[in-house]
């Protein structure tokens, strides 16, 4: 059973896939999602690297529909998405294995590690609207370098989905969600 924290985030997820904002989601705001990837450089229509993302956005709506879609109508609501909450620690493999594409998107100048920049357009990819990041980078960046390795990322994507626990910082990976407390424990203000 979800939490009250877990129903605050993916509802706060559930409001960024879904494109046409009709209230379900459906195959066609998973292809909405991959657009909004395909506009990263590097992640053009015919490249390698956009073929992955294609497929790890599809990849994730045949998951969630089998999942989810309880009344077989090829939409998935809020309720239907909440069911399968308990699901997700035990999707820690598949969920790893969308982090490394999604780390090649967003790793734009292709140096092997996420900076703060990139970080912002992964957030502002995510939700197909501009979102302030600048106090959420350094939560993020445990060691204080100033970048996210492959294998930080990882675990910070990990967090992200699976977490129940919102002091840990992964749950910032996409953005601060509106009305959710940050690992400080105030709550999130209001995003634009």
């Amino acid at each position: 059973m979800a939490s009250q924290f877990q129903h605050d985030k993916l509802e706060a997820m559930f409001e960024a896939f879904d494109a046409d904002r009709d209230g379900y989601l459906q195959e066609s705001d998973f292809e909405a999602l991959s657009a909004r990837w395909g506009r990263l450089p590097g992640v053009e229509p015919g490249t390698e690297l956009r073929a992955r993302v294609d497929a790890v956005c599809r990849g994730w709506w045949r998951t969630l529909l089998a999942a989810a879609d309880t009344n077989r109508d090829n939409t998935v609501d809020m309720s239907e998405l909440l069911s399968v909450v308990d699901q997700l620690p035990t999707m820690r493999k598949e969920v790893a294995a969308t982090a490394d594409t999604i780390f090649d998107a967003v790793d734009t100048d292709k140096d092997g590690r996420i900076s703060p920049t990139e970080h912002q357009r992964l957030v502002e990819t995510w939700h197909g609207q501009p979102r302030e990041t600048r106090d959420i980078f350094p939560l993020l960046d445990h060691d204080g370098d100033g970048y996210l390795t492959r294998a930080e990322f990882a675990a910070l994507w990990i967090q992200f989905w699976i977490s129940d626990d919102a002091a840990e910082p992964g749950n910032l990976m996409c953005g601060r969600l509106p009305g959710l407390p940050s690992p400080s424990g105030s709550p999130a203000p209001p995003q634009a």
